[in-house]
């Protein structure tokens, strides 16, 4: 399983998913308010607040993972526990979460814009997932990315 979210972008163009996720996260966070940031899909899961900072988090460690597998030979990914890092989230506000997401993401971009063809094929290994490229990162962004926004979506339909 190279990418876990391949079926959320099933038929779409990665890139033009991640450089529109921000423009569709702002709209959520101003459809939900104050109030809809702190509702969840359920009981236990996480609130809106709490995806944001997840997303804010992931881009960071997409960065840093992009950044490594075009600099070494076959890096290997460090995975992490995102619930583990989600108990920090009560220090972080929505619109924070939202911003570096935003501002991160644009980064990235910049450095997926300027990936050659070779830039793209460069093996990197996840030790959970197995061996994959420098576009399997983007792609899995994009699912990442469409995967929380329907979170998203859910919540603030409620």
């Amino acid at each position: 399983m190279l990418n876990p979210y391949s079926s959320f972008a099933a038929g779409r163009d990665p890139r033009a998913v991640i450089a529109d996720t921000p423009r569709q996260l702002q709209l959520l966070v101003e459809g939900l308010g104050a109030p809809g940031l702190d509702r969840g899909l359920a009981p236990g899961k996480w609130s809106a607040r709490e995806i944001l900072c997840h997303l804010a988090d992931c881009e960071v460690v997409f960065a840093y993972r992009l950044r490594q597998a075009l600099a070494e030979p076959h890096h290997t990914i460090q995975p992490f526990d995102q619930e583990i890092w989600a108990t920090r989230y009560t220090c972080h506000d929505a619109n924070s979460a939202l911003q570096t997401f935003s501002v991160v993401r644009q980064w990235n971009l910049s450095l997926i814009g300027a990936a050659s063809p070779q830039d793209l094929q460069k093996p990197v290994t996840h030790p959970e997932r197995g061996t994959m490229t420098f576009e399997t990162i983007v792609e899995t962004m994009a699912g990442h990315d469409l995967n929380h926004v329907r979170q998203l979506e859910t919540i603030a339909a409620q």
